[in-house]
């Protein structure tokens, strides 16, 4: 089968997935994507940018999986001279329903945050299944779903919800962790190393994490830390608050800067 894989925010993770997918796959990938930045307009734009892309070559999949970041409807109205009987999956990475917002986000302080959720929406009618990457990422959006509806003035179209969640379903991502057992070690237990492996940003929580780590500190149960994680120049003011309080706990505090090092705090983290 040949399969037009769409990844509008080919970075990280996603990249990954991408990559992992087209690798290990007895099918015939071709990768349409764009660098993963800009998220955004990423989900306004990228749609007519991919469009454009695809039509200008001579691929002809038989199917269509394309990510949450990508406004499927748009693209398939633009190549449906080309796409018109191919079927599509839209595979949910996240959604913008329930992702948490940055208390710092213009768009918030606006009230007019809901554009990307309903992209999300729209995108979800218009592919012929959906497929989500946890069954908490399925349940949490299709629950909501039915409240975030009804804000609208009228022709709110509910129902399209129940011909949402037919067609849908849980997909666990694949994942290649045989790479990591070259750099097996063994983990000593006394005191236990807990991990966070987390991009330094508030949408991962660290004050619940670190919040949890102080109270623990204060009962005087002993641990060790290991924060690694890409961080930014602005970043939430608990990291600060945490190399601080817990200075003596840490044996690393930053990014790990190869694969070795990284998949050795892995493999001696208890937690």
């Amino acid at each position: 089968m040949k399969i037009l894989l769409i990844e509008p925010f080919y970075t990280g993770s996603h990249q990954q997935w991408a990559d992992g997918l087209a690798k290990h796959s007895q099918h015939d990938f071709q990768l349409l994507t764009l660098p993963g930045k800009y998220w955004k307009w990423r989900m306004h734009g990228a749609a007519v940018t991919l469009a454009n892309q695809f039509l200008e070559t001579d691929f002809q999949p038989d199917l269509i999986l394309a990510t949450d970041m990508l406004d499927l409807s748009v693209f398939l109205a633009l190549t449906r001279k080309r796409l018109a009987d191919v079927p599509s999956v839209l595979y949910f990475h996240e959604n913008q329903l329930t992702y948490p917002w940055s208390p710092e986000d213009a768009d918030v302080k606006l009230q007019r945050d809901r554009h990307y959720a309903y992209i999300n929406y729209t995108s979800a009618l218009a592919a012929d299944a959906v497929a989500f990457n946890s069954q908490y990422h399925f349940d949490s959006f299709l629950n909501a779903l039915p409240g975030f509806l009804k804000v609208f003035p009228d022709y709110k179209n509910e129902e399209t919800i129940k011909s949402i969640r037919q067609k849908s379903q849980v997909l666990y991502l694949g994942l290649d962790l045989g790479r990591l057992d070259h750099f097996k070690t063994e983990r000593k237990n006394d005191p236990p190393l807990i991990l966070w492996n987390h991009r330094w940003e508030y949408d991962k929580n660290p004050d619940l994490f670190f919040k949890t780590l102080f109270e623990l500190k204060e009962e005087g149960i002993d641990f060790e830390l290991a924060v690694l994680g890409e961080s930014y120049p602005r970043q939430p003011e608990i990291f600060n608050k945490a190399k601080n309080i817990l200075s003596k706990n840490i044996r690393q505090f930053g990014y790990a800067e190869s694969e070795a090092a990284y998949a050795k705090w892995l493999w001696q983290s208890a937690i």
